[in-house]
């Protein structure tokens, strides 16, 4: 009898549970198809051949043609003879056939849920963004509303991707707060009233018919930086949203870290001040952390105001950081405080984890080197060991391409299981 993951005579991949006991064939069958599917979507619109196939999969030729067979009955794969790149040479035997994943026959949406917009992003099953729609959400909006503001971009977004929603496969949707991600439910979301309790994953899936996740939105984002961005495939890593409100999403050994309580990497909340400087307010009527109030955008607005350096209306720090690039002095003078303030919260983490990574999101990230050159140098002094400091490369979409990546993998029962094509 063959040993777990040896291949029978006839192909198939013999395993055996923990009891000792092997699977059955159909079970078997299953586990290559997602074995062969999953090497099709890698090669994304490229087509493979079956001895490409076996290579990446470890399966036996027979093998991956009976699970390309039962893909293609499926709708899943379609097949096309090798197009010649010069001059055609002479055949022997039948000619070369090359395998080609059908995303275009599935979708899925990533969302992203804020306090000022909803994003949505529908993608094939390639995880290829087919359509994007950007809505801003009203100043002050309880949670109900927000819930109005997701149905009516989820729509858009699908009506421009050529779909009614209810064809989407699955949706994931990322959002600030504490969230029980196996209760789809917002523990807690300081910058949305009346968000959190809200049953909008229920509905959700009352109304599309397919899986629906919730998830914090920075641990999304980090999802996609680790898939997508320059840290592509880092085991170790931490990602920073930096704008109004600050937070973070970890991964330790190439997993992500949520904690105990869902609640991990909230450093917005890291308390810097010293004793004596008045009492501890966690959290505050308006839903700001201690860190946020020090370092978040309103409060480097607020410092570039008083030091007389130029800044835009409501918080927006964009002339800021433009005036320091150009070397205006008060702005370089406080670009250098806020680069102080946030080396000394962001240390805390560093020392912790270690991550040797870390990747800055968020509007405030916008300032590229202009920001992270004095904040690398901040740094230097706070940690044992030095830390690549980056900005991200994804730019607002990374807690939607997050989503889409959770989405995926939501549908990927639909993929691997019975066909409900």
């Amino acid at each position: 009898m063959p040993t777990p993951g040896q291949e029978t005579e006839q192909g198939e991949s013999m395993q055996v549970s923990g009891g000792g006991a092997a699977t059955g064939p159909h079970v078997l069958r299953r586990m290559n198809v997602a074995a062969v599917l999953a090497a099709l979507r890698e090669a994304g619109a490229a087509t493979a051949r079956v001895t490409e196939l076996a290579a990446a999969t470890g399966l036996s030729r027979p093998a991956v043609t009976r699970a390309l067979t039962e893909l293609r009955e499926r709708g899943l794969v379609d097949f096309a003879p090798a197009a010649p790149a010069g001059p055609p040479a002479p055949q022997r035997g039948r000619p070369a056939q090359y395998a080609r994943f059908r995303a275009e026959v599935g979708h899925v949406a990533g969302v992203d849920i804020g306090p000022h917009k909803v994003l949505v992003l529908v993608a094939d099953l390639a995880g290829r963004v087919r359509a994007a729609h950007r809505a801003a959400v009203a100043p002050g909006a309880t949670g109900p509303e927000l819930f109005t503001a997701v149905r009516t971009a989820l729509t858009a977004a699908a009506a421009e991707a050529g779909l009614d929603p209810s064809g989407l496969w699955a949706v994931a949707a990322g959002t600030p707060g504490i969230v029980d991600r196996d209760r789809g439910e917002v523990l807690l979301a300081p910058s949305i009233p009346g968000w959190a309790g809200l049953p909008a994953v229920g509905e959700l899936r009352d109304w599309l018919r397919c899986p629906v996740l919730l998830d914090n939105d920075v641990n999304l984002a980090v999802l996609a930086e680790r898939r997508l961005g320059p840290a592509a495939d880092t085991d170790n890593l931490v990602f920073v949203q930096w704008g109004e409100r600050i937070g973070t999403g970890i991964v330790i050994g190439g997993r992500p870290y949520r904690g105990a309580s869902a609640a991990a990497g909230e450093l917005g909340f890291v308390d810097l001040d010293g004793p004596g400087d008045g009492p501890v307010e966690p959290l505050r009527p308006d839903g700001m952390g201690p860190f946020e109030r020090l370092v978040g955008a309103a409060a480097v607005h607020r410092l570039a105001v008083a030091a007389g350096a130029p800044v835009g209306e409501g918080h927006d720090i964009a002339p800021l950081f433009a005036a320091a690039a150009a070397g205006d002095p008060h702005a370089l003078a406080v670009v250098d405080e806020v680069a102080d303030r946030f080396a000394r919260g962001l240390a805390t983490l560093l020392l912790i984890l270690d991550p040797g990574r870390v990747v800055i999101g968020g509007g405030v990230s916008q300032a590229g080197e202009t920001l992270l050159g004095p904040l690398r140098r901040h740094l230097r002094g706070r940690t044992l060991v030095p830390v690549t400091v980056e900005a991200s490369a994804l730019g607002e979409r990374s807690v939607a391409l997050g989503a889409v990546r959770q989405a995926l993998g939501a549908a990927e029962e639909r993929l691997t299981g019975p066909a409900h094509l």
